[in-house]
């Protein structure tokens, strides 16, 4: 399953990725060359940020690739840094559902109750903010299965 979930947050982030880029090109090119600056393009830029962000985010997680100040891991015995690391991992899963899944959660059905929409392209900012408790969830998993995976590495 995690290997699915790894292949899908990749794909995802380089579609989204590519998306971005072409956006903030073409605002460029109807800005400067075309004097004719398009209205969506900026709104989108920052709502596809946001995704590229986040899913990038969760990706990572998963990958154990994410920034860390280890150095507290690197000077203690290797029973401890095993402790250390469940903590660590745990603290993550906690923010993430905690911060990511029930606090986004509240923000999308809050934004989707009040029917707010962006100003450009007119869409709920529900759907925008749908990625907070999507990448929370994941990096709960990941969490999870981090710290599970570390009783079953060698020692």
């Amino acid at each position: 399953m995690r290997s699915k979930i790894d292949y899908i947050l990749k794909n995802l982030s380089i579609f989204f990725l590519a998306i971005l880029v072409i956006d903030v090109l073409w605002q460029v090119i109807s800005r400067y060359i075309l004097t004719n600056p398009s209205n969506f393009t900026d709104e989108l830029a920052g709502f596809l940020l946001i995704w590229v962000g986040l899913l990038g985010s969760a990706y990572v997680s998963g990958k154990n690739e994410h920034l860390a100040i280890d150095l507290l891991v690197q000077k203690v015995s290797k029973k401890k840094q095993l402790v250390l690391q469940v903590i660590i991992f745990l603290l993550v899963g906690v923010f993430a559902l905690t911060v990511l899944v029930i606090g986004g959660t509240w923000l999308v059905y809050t934004r989707f109750v009040l029917d707010v929409k962006s100003a450009a392209l007119n869409i709920p900012l529900g759907y925008v903010y749908i990625i907070l408790p999507l990448s929370g969830l994941i990096i709960f998993y990941y969490s999870i299965d981090n710290s599970l995976n570390l009783f079953k590495s060698p020692k």
